[in-house]
């Protein structure tokens, strides 16, 4: 059975996600001014996370602009009160460059969220995440990256209750070695074999989390996935639905008004293959948290199941294609 760098990568984010939250301390942001987290992709995701938090922290008061770094590098206002978070795994890609240069001409403070490997990330503040990771589909630079915007976003907030979230952050460590001890989602594959494409689905913090889950099921297993949240699912979406296909579900702790249950009743109804993602007795558990905090722990069965499926399909999640023609030559035709 094949073993990738991907199920290392994996095993590792409990030690460092400990070694980021051990960590010097951070820059404190001002709540006064604008702040803005930018991402591509995987990044992208653990921004809007980052920005979930401080709303929810601050009442509403703080209320970040999640953004494209590709877009955001390439057109809209940076004003000399801005402050820009840019979060990418090497720190090596164009635009996060091109947004830095921007950044610096209109005089905004600049943040760089990276890991170890680039000498020179750009930003005017560096925050390391972790060593850059050996397969091509990322896992522990998007949890380090969340233990760094998590403890960022608690100085920003400030004030009791920021303080009582970065204490629970400083738990997570615990939470992710307990998920990664549960066994592997090896019986979950057989009901996935033949179905695509794979839709996901959660309620609030959970559907920001579906949408790293579906990109790592497209990069490790090549397999299509789709994520949205739990009342887009439920809006116009069952008219594509067909017993080809496959859902994964998360299941919240907190009450969404009763919209997963009719979700996976409708499901039932239209002969689709249901998985179930949650903090208890499901398909692809993981370990009780608190509601803010679940994306740490959420992800972690769903990247052990794309490395399943890529143990059963075939696929790489070291190297998503870049081995093998045509996509070798197509992939390395495009400058990141």
């Amino acid at each position: 059975m094949n073993h990738f760098a991907f199920d290392d990568q994996i095993a590792s984010q409990t030690e460092a996600v400990r070694d980021v939250l051990k960590s010097s301390d951070l820059p404190r942001l001002d709540p006064k001014r604008p702040v803005i987290f930018a991402g591509i992709g995987t990044s992208l995701h653990a921004c809007k996370i980052a920005g979930y938090w401080a709303a929810e922290l601050s009442g509403g008061r703080i209320r970040p602009a999640f953004v494209e770094t590709h877009d955001y590098a390439l057109r809209g206002a940076i004003d000399t009160e801005d402050q820009i978070v840019v979060v990418s795994h090497r720190g090596t890609k164009r635009f996060p460059q091109h947004l830095f240069e921007r950044a610096k001409k209109a005089g905004a403070l600049t943040i760089a969220v990276t890991g170890h490997g680039a000498q020179n990330p750009g930003g005017d503040i560096v925050l390391r995440t972790c060593a850059d990771e050996r397969a091509s589909t990322h896992t522990v630079s998007y949890t380090t990256a969340l233990a760094t915007l998590a403890r960022l976003v608690a100085k920003l907030v400030g004030g009791p209750t920021a303080a009582d979230f970065e204490a629970a952050v400083n738990e997570i460590p615990a939470a992710i070695a307990e998920t990664l001890a549960k066994p592997a989602p090896v019986d979950v594959v057989p009901r996935l074999i033949n179905k695509e494409p794979i839709f996901l689905t959660g309620f609030g913090i959970d559907a920001l989390s579906v949408l790293e889950a579906a990109l790592k099921i497209k990069e490790g297993a090549y397999l299509w996935a789709e994520a949205m949240s739990i009342e887009l699912a439920l809006h116009g979406t069952p008219a594509v639905f067909e017993p080809r296909h496959a859902a994964i579900v998360a299941v919240p702790d907190e009450d969404d008004g009763g919209r997963t249950e009719a979700f996976l009743t409708m499901l039932k109804d239209l002969n689709i293959q249901a998985i179930t993602l949650g903090a208890g007795d499901y398909d692809l558990p993981f370990a009780k948290v608190d509601y803010l905090l679940r994306p740490f722990v959420s992800i972690i069965p769903l990247q052990r199941l794309v490395a399943e499926l890529a143990r059963r399909r075939g696929s790489n999640p070291d190297t998503t294609r870049s081995e093998v023609e045509p996509y070798k030559s197509a992939i390395k035709r495009v400058r990141l």
